[in-house]
């Protein structure tokens, strides 16, 4: 999986600064309202709600948008039903990727996506044609600086994780969805930061892309994260680091 872990990195703070400007509470704020109208607004039983409040919390987002989404969600407070919808595309190199979702109007950001693939040496794929490769699963990246790799095992699988990977600067530890929180509590609890940690799609193989394709597909994955309705982009690239080097970078 080289290459996810830096990637995923990267997001995480790309993330944080976006939240900065407040450009990401839209996001937040409708997963919110998705994960309450289909799992309840109580985050004890509902994994999805508890994980994006989660990301509401990291983001600083005040408590009265948390909880006016939620009542949006269980039809408490009038709002817009969000429909959830995964669009499946091909990139530069014949990377694999997912866009995950969440519209008022699926026509028209398929349009919108369609528009920005087209524009980025991207393509449309037809349904079931790259959503075989990814699997769901909790996703911690840890840097190699944080702790010792026995302990970190230890801390980790005792905690539910299904499996610890040691890449040369990173520890890539993999768990069920719902093991996620339990998992980053017990490493916020020894004070082991983490570099991300985030419920995504794990590629069962990845594509190795270079040069302008590792641009172009990269510059088409932040195209995407960037439109309003996309939720999430998932890939299967593998890239040098030092490519992906230049864009954190760019992103400090």
């Amino acid at each position: 999986m080289s290459g996810h872990s830096k990637w995923a990195g990267i997001k995480h703070k790309k993330a944080l600064l976006d939240a900065k400007k407040g450009a990401v509470y839209t996001k937040i704020i409708r997963e919110i309202t998705a994960s309450a109208k289909n799992g309840g607004g109580n985050p004890e039983h509902n994994a999805s709600l508890r994980a994006a409040i989660a990301k509401a919390r990291e983001a600083n987002m005040p408590q009265d948008n948390v909880t006016n989404a939620i009542k949006k969600g269980t039809g408490e407070l009038p709002g817009v039903v969000y429909e959830n919808t995964v669009l499946e595309c091909y990139g530069s190199g014949g990377v694999a990727i997912l866009v995950e979702c969440l519209t008022d109007n699926k026509n028209r950001t398929t349009a919108e996506i369609r528009n920005i693939l087209s524009k980025r040496s991207g393509n449309m794929a037809g349904a079931g044609s790259v959503s075989w490769m990814f699997t769901k699963k909790g996703f911690i990246v840890v840097d190699k600086s944080a702790c010792d790799e026995d302990k970190l095992m230890s801390i980790v699988l005792d905690a539910g994780a299904e499996d610890m990977k040691v890449q040369e600067k990173y520890y890539e530890i993999t768990c069920a969805p719902q093991d996620l929180e339990k998992i980053k509590t017990a490493l916020k609890e020894k004070n082991i930061p983490t570099s991300s940690a985030d419920v995504t799609m794990l590629p069962s193989s990845t594509v190795q892309v270079t040069g302008n394709d590792a641009k172009q597909v990269l510059a088409l994955v932040e195209a995407l994260e960037d439109h309003e309705d996309v939720q999430n982009v998932y890939a299967n690239f593998d890239i040098p680091d030092s490519i992906l080097e230049e864009i954190a970078k760019k992103e400090e």
